[in-house]
């Protein structure tokens, strides 16, 4: 069988999709399948590389060359395609496509016109989960705790900003955290410590998206937890990232790997039991399938807060997500043929209801 891998992306979490889409292709059972290159570069071309049969020695391989008239050239290179070149028979595609216009539905949608089995959650809660103000809906009324919150549009803030202000500060107290609504990998994430910090932050949020979301800052542990699942969601034991700084932003996350990790975390029973019930309802709830992380924040006080979920996390050799289900006892590459296997028995039930 075939594996369209369809990484890169427009959005600003290009590179990271990168390194994930490296780390799943060093995974695959070669033995099974063969990797078709599908590299969608920064301004939105699709190029076609080659079909592998084994995998490449490094990430750089993956960011395909090709010339201006489209042809193939020398080296690890592709030709430019149009989107719906990549439907064949007898394939599944794994997006590996972080942020805006990948793990957001377009992708998704797109992929159910073209009526193709993929990996990961389908269009309505690949979009839900995405937007982080639709979430906090949705957790809202599944009854899941989640941190105080402020949803900013763009045009409000601009037509009247003192009312934000002032909205933001009767409901929040300092610091806060502005998040753009539909971004992920802590791109145009600020903190804020004063009402000039928010401005600044709102500010940058607004370059990534016209919705923005102001949040309460706690001091909180991050707690993680690992979904896995169509009909028969399975969660992982919860795994920390350990704080050393306030806050992580990109560049900790993913240039400079300066995060610490304890898998499991060393939290109370009871919470660890929560946190996965949590979790489980909360993919649930979205329509949730194939896979998900679930974010949680852990106060001194053992309180529990869901923060967000993530339909298609990274995949690096330093993300949690393939960490957490390595300590379950499921090994990289039996995870990878897992998700294609689900995504394989979704396309499946999908077609049945027709």
């Amino acid at each position: 069988m075939k594996i369209i891998l369809l990484y890169g992306g427009k959005s600003p979490e290009h590179d990271v999709a990168i390194l994930s889409a490296f780390s799943v292709i060093s995974a695959v059972y070669f033995d099974y399948y063969q990797v078709q290159l599908i590299y969608i570069d920064k301004t939105g071309q699709w190029v076609k590389g080659p079909l592998l049969t084994e995998a490449p020695e490094t990430d750089e391989t993956l960011r395909l060359t090709w010339d201006t008239a489209g042809h193939e050239v020398e080296g690890f290179s592709g030709k430019v395609i149009d989107p719906g070149d990549i439907k064949e028979e007898n394939a599944i595609v794994f997006p590996v496509l972080h942020g805006p216009n990948g793990e957001d539905g377009t992708i998704q949608g797109f992929l159910e016109t073209l009526n193709m089995p993929y990996v990961g959650a389908g269009v309505m809660a690949s979009a839900c989960a995405m937007d982080k103000i639709m979430t906090k809906y949705i957790l809202q009324a599944a009854g899941i705790p989640q941190v105080p919150y402020v949803p900013v549009l763009k045009n409000q803030w601009k037509e009247n900003p003192k009312q934000i202000f002032e909205k933001c500060e009767g409901t929040l107290l300092y610091p806060m955290f502005v998040k753009p609504a539909n971004m992920g990998s802590s791109v145009g994430i600020t903190r804020a410590e004063n009402r000039e910090e928010l401005q600044n932050a709102l500010q940058e949020a607004y370059r990534y998206d016209s919705r923005a979301l102001v949040e309460q800052g706690i001091d909180a542990r991050e707690i993680e937890v690992a979904v896995l699942g169509n009909d028969d969601v399975r969660t992982t034991l919860p795994g920390e990232v350990v704080k050393e700084v306030a806050f992580y932003d990109y560049n900790a996350k993913y240039i400079d790997n300066t995060i610490k990790m304890a898998i499991p975390a060393e939290v109370p029973e009871d919470v660890m039991q929560k946190a996965r019930e949590f979790a489980k309802l909360a993919y649930t709830m979205l329509g949730g399938s194939g896979l998900s992380r679930c974010d949680f924040f852990l106060t001194n006080k053992n309180e529990l807060f869901l923060n967000e979920l993530n339909t298609m996390p990274g995949f690096t050799e330093f993300s949690m997500y393939p960490l957490l289900w390595e300590n379950m006892g499921l090994k990289y590459g039996d995870l990878i043929e897992e998700l294609i296997q689900l995504g394989l028995k979704r396309y499946e039930q999908q077609a049945a209801f027709e």
